[in-house]
């Protein structure tokens, strides 16, 4: 009986292993990163404690939002991958995106006659993660779709959002104050800012390369 017992226990093991890898697919994650790889010690500013917090997804489950404030390279991605992560490690559906990369497939499902389908794919995800905000302005109809986009997940299920902007300078995204200002009103209602200010990792590991 026992050895019995452990066979069933081993094949719940690989089942969840792979409804888990299944789930990291589905994610379309660039790359899987896990915050223990996350040097905290290089981007002081990164709140540690509740960066570790977020990774059990309690966030997730109450519909709150995470937005990682700062410069390219201090690892803003990298936080937004693990959150992914252990998000599908404990059953939730993610998706991650860039800002552009969405707008982008937003545009062409209106041309194909298929947002309606799109945004429902999007509101059904656990978490969204959209990376890179900021590092393009938007066209009027992209930021305007983007808006519809958060807006239907307002309450609804939770986003996460890294940029490279501070929230003053998102109107140069949005290009209209008013619509910037909704945008950041859903945002921000329930939200947990990470500042993560500090030297580029990238600009680092070249520094120690030439010397």
């Amino acid at each position: 009986m026992p050895l019995l017992l452990r066979l069933c226990e081993l094949e719940l093991i690989e089942r969840e292993r792979r409804m888990i890898e299944r789930r990291i697919k589905a994610a379309k994650f660039p790359a899987t990163k896990s915050l223990d790889s996350f040097d905290f010690k290089v981007i002081p500013s990164v709140n540690k404690v509740l960066t570790m917090e977020l990774a059990r997804c309690a966030f997730v489950d109450r519909r709150e939002n995470v937005i990682a404030l700062g410069p390219s390279g201090t690892g803003k991605t990298h936080v937004a991958l693990g959150l992914g992560l252990a998000a599908c490690q404990r059953g939730l559906k993610v998706r991650f995106t860039t800002a552009a990369a969405l707008v982008h497939e937003l545009i062409e499902a209106v041309d194909e006659r298929r947002l309606q389908r799109l945004q429902k794919l999007l509101v059904s995800q656990d978490l969204l993660i959209i990376d890179e905000l900021g590092f393009v302005p938007l066209s009027k109809t992209g930021a305007e779709l983007l808006f519809e986009v958060i807006s239907q997940r307002y309450e609804r299920g939770s986003i996460v959002i890294t940029s490279n902007l501070p929230f003053d300078e998102w109107t140069e995204v949005f290009g209209s104050e008013r619509l910037t200002g909704a945008i950041l009103d859903r945002l921000t209602h329930h939200v947990h800012i990470l500042e993560m200010n500090g030297e580029s990792f990238r600009l680092r590991e070249s520094r120690k390369a030439k010397s």
